[in-house]
């Protein structure tokens, strides 16, 4: 049985002094693709080097809503672009918007989210969307923007209006470790939301590690954890769900080996 990790963060800091010998132990429990996403220019360059080392993990290069600048809006998004085109990139995120963290500067936000989604647009990549607190305007953008490749919805919230909207509008949704949480109190009913077709599934590691190793540093042998719960809130086996997802996660990224 193989998992497929569609994001995860090999690039952070938590992972400088063990990196190598956490990825070795990853793939040989059966992670066998992963995806390293960016969050900003450094992160993304550094998740493109870890990509081209490993043959089963590719990355992704944005600017997430924390990381966005007022000053150099237009250089940070020429340089994006041209890291991007790397053979290894598999989409442009995380991209999108973050209310929760960040009240005072919607406007940027949403000025980087569009130009984002033209670089995707550009370079015929599909987009990984972050979305707290900002659920609205994610989707509003989304709508008013056309997005060629669709993309996914990264470590998705328990909200079944994004959910329904973002499965009309053609995106994937991708669950982690929160709908393991004990207080997670809608996560079968969002779950059953999703189709399998448009089902992935992801670590976020080093964050936001699933039950029974919440609070601990995550890594994608986790991941399994959570296929195991939408296993059980679909009546599914874990077969079937580590398959359907690992099979998603190749379509949407356009992976064929």
């Amino acid at each position: 049985m193989q998992f497929f990790d569609s994001h995860a963060h090999y690039n952070d800091e938590k992972f400088d002094n063990d990196k190598d010998e956490i990825i070795k132990k990853i793939y040989e429990d059966g992670i066998t693709k992963i995806v390293t996403a960016g969050y900003n220019i450094e992160a993304s360059k550094n998740a493109i080097e870890i990509a081209n080392k490993y043959p089963f993990i590719y990355a992704t290069c944005g600017i997430s809503p924390n990381d966005v600048e007022k000053e150099d809006v237009d250089c940070q998004i020429k340089i994006l672009n041209e890291i991007s085109k790397d053979e290894k990139v598999v989409a442009i995120g995380e991209i999108g918007l973050d209310y929760y963290w960040n009240k005072d500067n919607k406007d940027l936000q949403k000025e980087y989210f569009v130009k984002q989604i033209n670089v995707a647009n550009n370079l015929n990549l599909p987009i990984v969307i972050h979305s707290r607190d900002a659920i609205e305007d994610t989707i509003d953008i989304l709508k008013q923007n056309n997005v060629n490749k669709k993309g996914i919805f990264h470590c998705c919230m328990q909200n079944e209006y994004l959910i329904k909207n973002a499965l009309e509008l053609g995106y994937y949704i991708s669950f982690a470790g929160a709908i393991t949480f004990k207080n997670a109190k809608h996560a079968d009913e969002v779950i059953n939301l999703v189709p399998l077709d448009k089902l992935l599934i992801e670590t976020d590691s080093p964050y936001l590690s699933p039950e029974p190793h919440r609070g601990t540093r995550n890594d994608s042998r986790n991941v399994k954890f959570i296929a195991q719960k939408i296993a059980n809130v679909k009546e599914v086996s874990l077969e079937e769900i580590a398959k359907v997802t690992y099979e998603n996660a190749k379509k949407i990224f356009e992976i064929s080996d």
